[in-house]
């Protein structure tokens, strides 16, 4: 498999001193859904940020198809890689179809005029992320759930071959969720290759091809691989510091995770 996009040897660091990425190397293949798993404050959002090339790094270099990301027009890398922050925070209002129509922006003309074929893309999108019921809607009016499967829309319309979205199912419910990710999944079957940060272990395990595994004490990634070799006790439990047990799913297969309480819960 192909990297599509690649990190090589990437450090950040917040404040001097406070280095949280080290020498990180990690890529992404044509194909491949990765999800990047770890506690709060391990980095996964930086390194997502420094992939897409909204954050520079300390040292070290992003390569998008094997050239170094910022020898690459803007444009060209937003034909490219799409990125989805895990928040957005809109200045004005706009109707749900002008937002996602905003993602056809890389591949439009000189006069930024959307033909035929531009239009049905971002409905397929609309589509795509049950969301053409809201194409109307002010998009300020929406809910966290329903804000967050219209960016994707938009991200979408944009046709990159890479997507890097920051918890991306966060704020929806299990139905959109399970939908998200296996929509995700068959995008990748298409050719897609995504990476998204998520702190649910769980859905990670079920749709990823792979997972990286951050913790604070690694500042970086300690282990790479398919769900079934990264999901274990001793792994999770030292990267978030607490007692995790794992098992099989008894429909999927795939390993679930908990946590020991220290107290028994009482109702």
């Amino acid at each position: 498999m192909s990297a599509v996009l690649e990190a090589r040897g990437i450090a950040h660091a917040y404040e001097q001193g406070a280095t949280i990425l080290d020498n990180v190397s990690a890529s992404l293949g044509d194909g491949e859904f990765v999800t990047i798993v770890g506690p709060n404050g391990c980095g996964k959002s930086t390194l997502l940020r420094i992939l897409a090339g909204v954050l520079s790094p300390t040292s070290g270099n992003v390569l998008i198809n094997g050239k170094p990301a910022l020898s690459i027009a803007i444009r060209e890398r937003a034909r490219r890689v799409g990125f989805l922050p895990q928040t957005v925070n809109p200045i004005f209002s706009m109707r749900v179809i002008e937002v996602v129509q905003l993602g056809r922006f890389p591949h439009l003309g000189v006069f930024g005029t959307l033909a035929a074929h531009d239009h049905a893309i971002v409905d397929r999108c609309l589509g795509d992320t049950e969301t053409r019921a809201l194409r109307h809607r002010d998009f300020l009016s929406l809910s966290g759930g329903e804000r967050q499967r219209v960016l994707l829309a938009s991200v979408l319309a944009q046709e990159p071959r890479v997507l890097l979205l920051d918890e991306p199912t966060s704020a929806l419910d299990i139905h959109h969720q399970i939908e998200i990710l296996a929509l995700l999944r068959r995008l990748c079957a298409g050719g897609y290759g995504i990476a998204a940060v998520t702190h649910d272990i769980n859905l990670a395990a079920r749709f990823s091809h792979r997972m990286l595994v951050m913790g604070h004490a690694s500042r970086g990634i300690m282990a790479s691989g398919p769900p079934v070799e990264v999901v274990t006790e001793p792994l999770l439990s030292e990267a978030y510091g607490a007692p995790i047990r794992v098992c099989m799913h008894p429909i999927t297969g795939t390993p679930l995770v908990t946590v020991d309480v220290a107290q028994p819960v009482t109702p």
